[in-house]
């Protein structure tokens, strides 16, 4: 993979890994236009920790909330503030684990990774986020997320391992469909990405160890998550300023527009 598309594949994972408009739509034109390699999973990799440690950071007081509050679960502290959200985190994944263990298990996982289904996910949810967003009342604030809520919200989040979903598309769909603020509902989405993500990657590494790596793809891999993550920084810092004044409905037009790109190369 020449450096150009390596940066493109990182700059791009960067920025569509936490807005509403699903990564997966975008790489797979990346792929066709670069082909593929046996170092994609690497880069996957890569591009994977990239994001994350730009989320984690963005989110910082949240994260080491959370992160704590693991620790306190294991000693048994659970009536501590930081112990209810990791808890809630915990709540919301266990459904696109078992979901995603399914998939990988009944050998799936690859075959939804085709143009036709991510150009219609891209449509049909883009549409379900215009929506909810345009009904949802604006009620509820991030203190507020409740066990109901964050169990409700993980069954949704389950859906977005079919590519194109969106995995932050579709929690800041269900987020706004159970009445909170905009501006809450992306904050809850994101933070719901850091133990999903961590998971992704970690299944990512495993494979990447089994089928090797070129002696080259040190530094490439380096380059691929130092890009990923100024281009989530900066793709997260800019959605989460502009959410408090204005609605989802760009992104829906963006997803659609995409939706229908992709369509167009599949049937064709």
């Amino acid at each position: 993979m020449t450096l150009f598309m390596l940066a493109l594949l990182a700059i791009v994972q960067g920025i569509t890994e936490f807005l509403p408009i699903s990564s997966s739509a975008h790489l797979v034109l990346i792929h066709r236009a670069a082909g593929t390699t046996t170092d994609d999973l690497a880069l996957d990799v890569a591009v994977h920790i990239g994001s994350i440690l730009a989320v984690i950071l963005y989110f910082r007081i949240e994260s080491l909330a959370a992160f704590a509050g693991l620790w306190h679960i294991l000693r048994r502290r659970t009536e501590t503030p930081q112990a209810r959200l990791a808890g809630l985190l915990i709540v919301a994944t266990i459904p696109a684990l078992v979901f995603g263990a399914l998939l990988v298990l009944a050998r799936l996982d690859e075959a939804l990774r085709s143009v036709t289904v991510i150009g219609w996910t891209m449509i049909l949810f883009g549409v379900a986020l215009w929506w909810f967003d345009r009904v949802g009342p604006q009620v509820k604030v991030a203190q507020a997320w409740s066990w109901r809520d964050a169990a409700i919200m993980g069954l949704w989040q389950a859906v977005a391992l079919v590519p194109g979903v969106s995995r932050s598309g579709i929690t800041m769909t269900s987020a706004r469909a159970l009445g909170y603020e905009r501006h809450e509902a992306a904050r809850i989405a994101m933070l719901m990405s850091i133990p999903i993500t961590l998971a992704t990657g970690g299944l990512l590494v495993v494979r990447a160890a089994d089928s090797g790596l070129s002696a080259d793809m040190a530094g490439a891999i380096a380059v691929a998550a130092a890009l990923s993550f100024v281009a989530a920084y900066a793709a997260l810092a800019t959605m989460m300023h502009f959410l408090s004044r204005v609605s989802f409905t760009p992104y829906v037009i963006y997803r659609i527009a995409l939706g229908v790109v992709l369509l167009v190369i599949a049937y064709t």
